[in-house]
């Protein structure tokens, strides 16, 4: 039967996503069928399932982890912000609206059955099932109607294993402290506790396991070294995305405000003879960049404005006129067009607003959201292209009949009369070895690199660490077999 167990932190950005993913590489090449499932993420960076849908991008790394499919069940509630106070919700893959974040607070309980049919779902398709919980239990202000932490882990009766950040500082305060405030029942699911993130000398901490054991009476499962190879894996989040040095071609990413589906960068990272440098807001761009690269949005408009704040319009001008290379990809593709506007207000108040100029071409909202897995080639040299579209808005004008991609057999794409500024909606392109290959020697550098193997191989390398630095029998005794409970 099928068994499972959750992972939830501290807090954010403990590393609870690299440990599931780790986790399920090790339990796999421990001969286990496993499968991943987060009730509930909070992501623009989204990937698009085999069956059609959204999920967060880090159950698409875990289900690479797991040598499986990415499916829609594995993240049935996904939250994609569009501004500080409101999100679109995808419910199971498929778009359900946007609420407030009050609304939203209030709605979760109509929330907690999709998330228990998806997970019922997967039990039926693995031997362990390894959830991943979201922020903190600790924030029991959360806790009425909860579905990503314990109100999921106690109605589904999923075991629960506490993962603390000791990078940050106060681990065992974060470790007690949530112990400390949580109630008896949802204290009652904690198992036992991990420790991420560790540098040096790892049994210098046996006297803070020690406490922490004394403090809550529960075991520890171990202790993870800081990982070095992380930054090779795709990001989960926008806060984790910096600039990488590398190399003499030096694509510069401006980082809007609601920056989404930045896995387009993951590849160009891993570049030796690439440096990828994020501009963070109130710094211009850089001068010397060979490319500028406008990065998807989930807000093209108020995007559009942020960009225009911090003058890199301007900069992105004279990059032009230097005969810099400017790439757009999906929201900012449409952001170098003549106009984007929304008549029906689907991002907000309905509008027409300039655009870039950089491309002869116009892009109108809709309601109607493309969602969908594309397989295509490079124009100019047939290399084949494997990525996936998540977008709103049609973009037409007469730089779309300067095409330099074909996706399932239509052109697609825009390109500038002087060649020089390039757009499209297909993300993930930059995955495509024979592509991006392509794609840098037209700036001058060599590439050999098998970008799909590279992470399979630091996967490898996560759960050998898994497997030397934790007690994996010991955890696995933990997880029970699953008995969801009626919502």
């Amino acid at each position: 039967m099928t068994q499972a167990l959750m992972i939830q932190g501290t807090g954010s950005n403990v590393g609870k996503s690299l440990v599931v993913a780790g986790l399920l590489r090790a339990f796999r090449k421990r001969g286990l069928s496993v499968v991943p499932f987060k009730p509930q993420n909070m992501s623009n960076n989204a990937a698009v399932s085999i069956d059609g849908g959204e999920l967060g991008r880090a159950q698409a790394v875990q289900a690479l982890a797991a040598g499986i499919s990415p499916h829609t069940d594995m993240n049935p509630v996904l939250l994609k912000p569009e501004s500080d106070m409101r999100s679109q919700v995808v419910v199971q893959g498929q778009v359900k609206g946007n609420l407030s974040a009050g609304n939203f607070q209030s709605g979760k309980k109509h929330l907690i059955k999709p998330v228990l049919e998806s997970f019922s779902r997967l039990a039926q398709q693995a031997d362990l099932v390894i959830v991943e919980g979201a922020g903190s239990p600790a924030e029991t202000n959360l806790r009425r109607h909860d579905i990503a932490n314990m109100g999921f882990a106690t109605a589904a009766n999923v075991p629960v294993v506490l993962l603390g950040d000791i990078d940050r500082g106060g681990v065992i305060a974060q470790l007690v402290g949530t112990k400390a405030v949580l109630s008896s029942v949802d204290s009652e699911q904690i198992v036992g506790f991990m420790i991420n993130k560790f540098r040096g000398n790892l049994e210098l901490f046996d006297a803070g396991l020690s406490t922490i054991t004394d403090h809550t009476g529960w075991p520890s499962i171990g202790i993870l070294s800081w990982f070095p190879s992380a930054w090779k894996l795709p990001a989960e989040d926008a806060v984790e995305l910096s600039s990488r040095a590398g190399g003499h071609i030096k694509i510069v990413v401006p980082m809007l405000s609601r920056i989404a589906n930045f896995d387009d960068l993951d590849p160009l990272r891993n570049e030796p003879e690439v440096t990828v440098e994020m501009i963070a807001p109130g710094n211009p761009l850089p001068g010397d960049a060979d490319l500028v690269l406008l990065p998807g949005t989930k807000s093209t408009i108020a995007d559009l404005a942020f960009f225009k704040s911090q003058g890199w319009d301007i900069d992105l001008v004279a990059h032009h006129r230097r005969g810099g290379r400017i790439l757009g990809l999906c929201g900012g593709y449409q952001m170098l067009g003549r106009t984007v506007s929304d008549p029906q207000g689907i991002e907000g108040d309905a509008q027409t607003v300039a655009g870039l100029g950089l491309l002869d071409v116009a892009t109108e909202m809709s309601a109607q959201k493309v969602v969908a897995i594309s397989n295509g080639h490079y124009l100019p040299t047939g290399d084949a292209i494997s990525g996936y579209e998540i977008h709103i808005g049609q973009t037409s004008g007469a730089d779309r009949a300067n095409a330099w991609v074909n996706v399932d057999g239509q052109d697609e794409g825009a390109e500038s009369e002087d060649g020089l500024v390039r757009g499209c909606y297909l993300h993930g392109i930059f995955a495509s070895d024979s592509f991006r290959a392509s794609f840098l020697k037209e700036f001058g550098a060599e590439t050999n690199i098998q970008y799909s193997k590279e992470v399979d191989s630091v996967l490898d390398e996560l759960a050998a660490q898994m497997e030397n630095q934790l007690d994996l029998d010991l955890l696995h005794s933990f997880a029970r077999t699953i008995k969801t409970k009626s919502p």
